[in-house]
C-alpha cells in the first residue's frame, strides 16, 4: 500500500472527508487530495505529524510495514 492510499484510510477510519481533515489540519482541501493522489508528498515534519496524528509507526505511513503499532 502507498502513502496516498494509507492516508486515505486512516482518514476514512476516522470518518473525515477530505475537506474537514484539510480543516482540522490546517491546510487546503487541494493539499489532502494531492498527499492522497501521491502528485504531492509533505515533508519529513509533516509525515511526523500525520503518524503521532493517528497513532501509527512512520513506516506504516509510507507503506513500508504492514504494522500499526508505534515502537515507543
Amino acid at each position: 500500500m502507498t502513502f496516498g492510499q494509507r492516508l486515505s484510510e486512516l482518514r476514512k477510519e476516522r470518518g473525515y472527508t477530505q475537506k474537514a481533515f484539510a480543516q482540522e489540519l490546517d491546510v487546503t482541501e487541494r493539499c489532502i487530495r494531492a498527499y492522497e493522489n501521491e502528485t504531492r508528498h509533505p515533508d519529513y515534519n509533516g509525515l511526523l505529524a500525520l503518524a503521532d496524528y493517528f497513532d501509527v509507526s512512520l513506516d506504516y505511513l509510507v507503506g513500508r510495514s504492514d504494522h500499526r503499532a508505534v515502537v515507543r
